[in-house]
């Protein structure tokens, strides 16, 4: 992913905000970036990513997700509809699309 593409799609919540609040707030568990951000409040489907991008900060490595914005939101559809989800407030209609496995592993 680029920086400017987004991890959490119901909220619009890029990949350098997130990696801005990591580097700023190092928070202690990922789910200090849903408080701030709001990030994975929503349809739940990038909480595994979030995790993943906080694991990766604490490790002292750049938080990335090794897997094109296209890729990500196909398999984000996948996941929403095997859940019969309905659109998630807030959700613009480029993102009514899901996810289902969890985040690639980081390669070095």
């Amino acid at each position: 992913m680029l920086p400017d593409d987004e991890v959490c799609l119901c909220f619009h919540v890029s990949l350098r905000k997130i990696r801005n609040y990591l580097a700023r707030e190092n928070p202690s568990v990922p789910s200090l970036i849903s408080e701030c951000l709001s990030a994975g409040t929503g349809c739940m489907w990038c909480v595994p990513f979030l995790k993943h991008l906080h694991t990766l900060h604490q490790q002292g490595k750049e938080p990335d997700l090794r897997i094109s914005p296209e890729e990500y939101m196909r398999n984000r559809a996948t996941y929403r509809e095997s859940l019969g989800s309905s659109p998630v407030p807030g959700e613009s209609e480029r993102s009514s699309q899901a996810f289902t496995s969890d985040p690639p592993p980081h390669t070095d």
